[in-house]
């Protein structure tokens, strides 16, 4: 070990000519344009190369920014659209309704379904329209199709309908050909079917038949359509018939409210006692 430094300090000037030697060379080598080329482009693709992997990192954090923003801004959308799409089926709805409301109807507000219980005995709704509106407590409800219910309870702004289909609703019916009277309830559950009551087995009625209400309720107007009668059978002393309801309460959004309202005379004269008073 001790000849090889005694070697470099015996040759240290010939050392430092060959490395001044090559120093120069490589001077001179970087003189040259092509090697400048050389190493300005291996350069560059190295700085790509870095440029590239940063990029790709940050470009994580950066589309994951991205991809919130437009999730929101698709979700503004789409609730934009469905309000939109609301909008223009109410608009359409409502045109229809009014364009087929019969003449039998007269004066009537509009009125869209907001609410409703759903129950095998005691279905109700909530209509959109209150005493703001006019509208007042046993107005008739109803559609092109037929009666809906009758209003029990008002707010400003809304109003709650007894319908066909709840146990507590009872509406006077007269048959359309034979003329025949009677009682339709609600019974079985099924919000298409309902019952003619109270009507003798004495009297005439026929298979098909259309009922209406008659001009013995208190609150309906003569003449709504009500349903048909789609079976009768004989029962001891009245007959047992199901009626087929004109209206279909499973896709009923739209109704109009009859503005007529119920003759307080004549409630008061069948509210007051059957027997007169005795004479003193």
């Amino acid at each position: 070990m001790s000849s090889f430094f005694r070697f470099i300090a015996k040759h240290t000037a010939y050392l430092y000519f060959l490395l001044y030697c090559s120093i120069s060379i490589m001077l001179m080598q970087l003189q040259r344009k092509e090697t400048l080329d050389a190493l300005r482009e291996r350069g560059l693709s190295m700085n790509a190369a870095i440029s590239r992997q940063f990029t790709g990192a940050t470009a994580i954090f950066t589309l994951e920014r991205d991809n919130r923003q437009l999730f929101l801004q698709n979700a503004r959308l789409f609730g934009q659209l469905l309000r939109q799409q609301a909008a223009l089926r109410d608009a359409s709805e409502l045109n229809a309704i009014q364009a087929t409301a019969p003449q039998w109807v007269g004066n009537y507000k509009v009125a869209r379904v907001v609410d409703r219980r759903f129950s095998a005995t005691d279905n109700m709704l909530i209509i959109d329209a209150g005493s703001r509106r006019g509208i007042a407590k046993d107005m008739a409800v109803l559609t092109p199709d037929g009666l809906v219910g009758r209003v029990i309870e008002v707010s400003p702004n809304y109003a709650k309908v007894l319908p066909v289909i709840n146990q507590n609703f009872m509406v006077s019916v007269v048959s359309d050909s034979t003329r025949t009277s009677g009682l339709l309830a609600w019974r079985n559950g099924n919000e298409r079917l309902a019952k003619m009551e109270h009507v003798p087995v004495s009297s005439k009625l026929l298979n098909g038949e259309r009922l209406t209400t008659s001009g013995y309720s208190t609150f309906a107007t003569r003449g709504i359509p009500v349903g048909q009668i789609i079976r009768i059978s004989k029962d001891k002393l009245f007959y047992d018939i199901d009626v087929r309801l004109s209206v279909d309460f499973s896709s009923l959004s739209w109704v109009l409210v009859s503005l007529a309202k119920p003759s307080m005379e004549k409630i008061e004269l069948m509210d007051s006692p059957d027997v007169p008073a005795k004479e003193e």
